[in-house]
């Protein structure tokens, strides 16, 4: 079920009613009133038996029976009868449906029998489905209102995607009030085919669509969804209202759309992965729609204030400064203009209170100033009904000014009854308004540091050349023979012996069956020692009294020995008790931290970091966030943190050193990575001690897994796998692997190699240089949509790029579109055969079924090349190219 099926369903030429009625405040009735008063220029056929005409469009019984081709079909008719009428839809050749009927998994398990039924029908006949128990969908382009809503959107750049048909129509009824405009609007209900996935696909493939705003219980086909989101909200921004944040939200939200939602603090994790704007109220969602209908997102945080009384200036400011920005300094020349047109007891400062005496003209020309002055990136304009000012007045005068101003400005206009015409001006001339002061500082930082993140999240990583140095196959063997023998978790030697295989310290461990062995154990590793408790069944060994700390003589340790084995007994009488763990005392720490990670049913592995030690759960200073992780995005976890704001030295506590903290839950997460049977994991504590750290505690739970790696992940993860090296045919040995993003400046260098004849050959067009855009696009990939492989030659230290080669799937999933380039100095020597083959083994891997690509005549080389590995090679019609085609069923029968 593909892409193209989404557009016919989005813009059909014609469209059928099922269930189609001329009985007032049916369903049926409403949605053919709405296809007919939006003025849909195709056609609309009524289904419905026993009515020859609906609304004086002719009817007909079934789909089959209909006198012209149709795209897609609204369904109104009890959801029993859906499946039938969907086998008709097939047979029709339709492309998709729009299910208005409920009763399905939200009633419990026949309906959730029901729509398991609808759904196979779909796919047995490549229909698309939206719903069911859906408002329907709103295309204002096409001028269709495929939907039972009591009113049309205006048309606008927004997409609008909800769960909730209610939340759909009080958007509606506010964006009329606030003139806010949208490209589409989606009633996605149960969502048993179309998700959010498909659709932030379809939409970020739309020249139409300015940005995409979402209401959302649960999410189907997460790593579909993180895969969409990451790619579309590099170019568009994404805004979502998540509900279920509280258990009890939870627990409606399922009720509601029959899926429970996951922890409210994965999907934060997820949603700043994805480069997604997560508000937490319907009001802040719709103004931070509205300021993305009416306005450009702020540059930077330059906020300037204009007020006409101190009080509103004030709480904005204070609005400003709780969400950690200030507002912007006012330069030198900036307070020389304004002081030659306010009164001399003017604030001279950020908020700009002009006084309320001053009057309409004084508000215009400090506006005019601030707007063009350097470090403003935004302009805040408040007012309220004090003194002489004619408010209405000042907005009407603004209303046209604004246009002209080269930064976002939005208004606040306080009051009520006596500003309500005011914000009607600037509703009507697409002016941002809210109608207080923190509404719009609050749009305002959401917007702000919603670009903020964006431009994180595509920073190019500093190229570093330092190769983690992992030990695969121990941590394999650990992992496995637990596995195999039932085991639910490993031993704290095991665990700190896993760690320690993906290069993470942990202190010497050795394990004591008797008191003699332990005194022994205590005379070999010196004074003093730690013991504690060695049981896979008692996992938090404080919770049994089964730690001793500091024991300083052999009488010491048999007593503890002693203590701990019967307070381990009479806690967990049934638990399989190993001994104890003899470990050296270690001195005290500057810092002790935890690192932890969790397998989630929907989230897969989830990386957790924070202040560590046994009040770890009492402070609660811990933040999430998700493999892989680069350095980047292993400062940002480490920088939501509390405990981080002393990393680099604070009072007599010496640096942390971040580069090693950011190393440490980059390994955790390799490891969780490699490892799909890790169940959870915990370091803690992490002891730092003068720039050093080492795993103290540590705890591993594990369990077989059900997919492999890196299946588990919602991310995709570097392939390693992809990683060989071969020879060239002069005997020069070269190493491909997978791109990274650190890559940016040896493909920068690659590029400036090519010559102006082979980026023609590439590019199909005389580029000059690489945008940083296209170098964030061709280097930070999703390994999910594209795999890219480089050759590189020369050794680790001064290592160049000799070709790079891509192959790029299509929405269908089964079909993929190749490029390659090689180095004018390298090309001829089998580097683009081995980069060819290597991206095709890939591409087979995927599931691909069909790889692609179209060469120039004159690139005679590549022909021969693509003959070579099998390809088929033919003209294009009228053209100058050729197309290159390989299939895998070829390539079987060939074996």
């Amino acid at each position: 079920m593909t892409t193209v099926n989404l557009h016919r369903l989005f813009n059909p030429k014609t469209v059928a009613v099922v269930g189609a009625s001329e009985k007032e405040g049916s369903v049926g009735y409403l949605i053919m009133k709405n296809l007919l008063e939006q003025g849909f220029k195709g056609n609309i056929i009524p289904v419905n038996p026993g009515h020859g005409r609906v609304m004086g469009q002719k009817s007909f019984a079934r789909i089959e029976d209909a006198d012209s081709a149709i795209d897609m079909a609204v369904i109104a008719t009890p959801i029993r009868s859906v499946t039938e009428i969907m086998e008709s839809c097939g047979n029709a050749g339709l492309a998709g449906v729009v299910i208005i009927s409920s009763g399905g998994k939200e009633v419990g398990l026949k309906g959730r029998q029901v729509e398991e039924t609808i759904l196979q029908t779909a796919r047995k006949n490549n229909l698309r489905v939206i719903g069911p128990n859906c408002l329907g969908f709103v295309n204002t382009a096409a001028s269709l209102n495929a939907s039972f809503a009591h009113l049309s959107p205006l048309p606008g750049k927004i997409a609008f995607l909800s769960q909730s048909g209610a939340v759909c129509t009080s958007v509606l009824d506010i964006s009329h009030r606030n003139h806010v405009g949208f490209s589409h609007f989606v009633s996605l209900g149960s969502m048993l085919d179309v998700d959010f996935a498909d659709m932030i696909d379809y939409f970020g493939s739309l020249n139409s669509v300015g940005s995409i705003v979402m209401y959302m219980e649960n999410i189907s086909h997460i790593r579909n969804f993180m895969s969409a989101a990451r790619a579309v909200s590099r170019v568009k921004p994404i805004i979502v209202l998540k509900a279920g944040r509280s258990r009890a939200g939870a627990m409606a939200a399922a009720s509601h759309t029959g899926a429970m939602a996951g922890e409210d603090a994965l999907y934060d994790a997820a949603f700043q992965r994805a480069g997604i704007l997560r508000v937490n109220e319907f009001e802040e969602l719709f103004d931070c729609t509205e300021f993305l209908a009416k306005q450009r997102r702020p540059g930077g945080s330059g906020l300037a204030i204009i007020t006409n009384a101190g009080g509103p200036g004030v709480m904005a400011a204070d609005a400003l400064s709780s969400h950690g920005i200030e507002p912007a300094r006012l330069s030198a020349e900036t307070l020389g203009q304004l002081d030659r047109i306010l009164p001399g007891n003017w604030s001279r400062g950020n908020p700009i209170d002009i006084l309320g005496d001053s009057g309409r003209d004084t508000y215009l020309k400090t506006a005019r100033i601030c707007a063009n002055a350097p470090e403003t990136d935004a302009l805040l304009l408040i007012c309220s009904p004090v003194g002489t000012m004619d408010i209405l007045g000042l907005a009407k005068a603004l209303a046209e000014e604004i246009k002209t101003f080269p930064c976002p400005v939005f208004t606040a206009w306080i009051g009520g009854i006596n500003v309500e015409s005011s914000r009607k001006v600037f509703n009507q001339a697409g002016i941002v308004t809210y109608d207080s002061a923190e509404r719009a500082v609050r749009a305002f930082k959401n917007l702000y540091h919603y670009g903020k993140h964006i431009e994180m999240l595509h920073e190019i990583p500093v190229r570093t050349d330092t190769k983690l140095v992992i030990n695969r196959q121990k941590a394999m063997q650990i992992i496995h023979e637990a596995v195999a023998t039932g085991e639910t978790s490993l031993t704290e030697t095991e665990a700190k012996e896993l760690l320690k295989s993906y290069g993470i310290p942990a202190n010497v461990t050795k394990i004591a069956d008797s008191e003699q062995m332990a005194m022994e154990i205590s005379e070999q590793i010196g004074f003093p020692v730690v013991l504690k408790i060695c049981s896979k069944d008692i996992l938090h060994k404080s919770d049994c009294n089964g730690v001793v700390l500091d024991l300083k003589t052999p009488a010491e340790v048999r007593a503890a020995y002693a203590g701990i084995m019967k307070n381990a007994l009479e806690f967990s009488p049934g638990a399989r008790i190993k001994g104890v763990s003899v470990q050296k005392m270690q001195v005290k720490a500057d810092y002790e931290l935890i690192i932890g990670a969790k397998k989630d049913d929907q989230f897969g592995p989830v990386l957790l970091f924070g202040m560590g030690g046994i009040l770890t759960e009492v402070y609660k200073d811990t933040a999430m966030g998700l493999p892989p992780l680069n350095r980047p995005l292993a400062r940002q976890l480490i920088e939501k943190t509390r405990i981080s704001k002393v990393f680099k030295g604070f009072r007599n506590l010496p640096p942390a050193g971040m580069p090693m903290v950011e190393e440490f839950l980059i390994r955790v997460g390799r490891l969780v990575t490699d490892f799909p049977e890790i169940q959870a994991l915990d370091i803690n504590p992490l002891m730092v001690r003068n720039g050093e750290m080492i795993a103290v505690d540590a705890r591993v739970l594990i369990g077989p897994s059900a997919v492999a790696s890196p299946r588990h992940l919602i991310i995709s993860s570097y392939p390693w796998q992809y990683e060989s090296k071969f020879q060239s045919v002069d005997g020069q040995e070269f190493f491909i692997r997978p791109i990274r993003p650190s890559d940016a400046d040896l493909l920068i260098e690659h590029f400036n190699s090519l010559s102006p004849r082979s980026v023609y050959m590439r590019f199909f067009s005389p580029m000059k240089k690489l945008s940083k855009e296209m170098l964030i696009k061709l280097t930070q990939i999703d390994y999910d949509r594209e795999i890219a492989l480089v050759a590189l030659m020369g050794p680790d230290s001064n290592r160049k790029m000799a070709g790079v080669c891509r192959i790029i799937d299509y929405p269908d999933g089964k079909q993929a579109e190749f490029a390659m380039a090689i180095t004018d100095g390298w090309q001829g020597k089998g580097i683009g055969a081995a980069l060819l083959g290597q991206c095709l083994k890939a591409a087979w891997d995927k599931g691909l079924e069909r790889v692609n690509g179209v060469v120039l005549a004159e690139n005679t080389q590549m022909l021969k090349l693509g003959k070579k590995l099998g390809f088929s090679i033919n003209r294009v019609p009228e053209g100058s190219e050729y197309e290159l085609i390989i299939e895998r069923k070829d390539l079987k029968k060939a074996e």
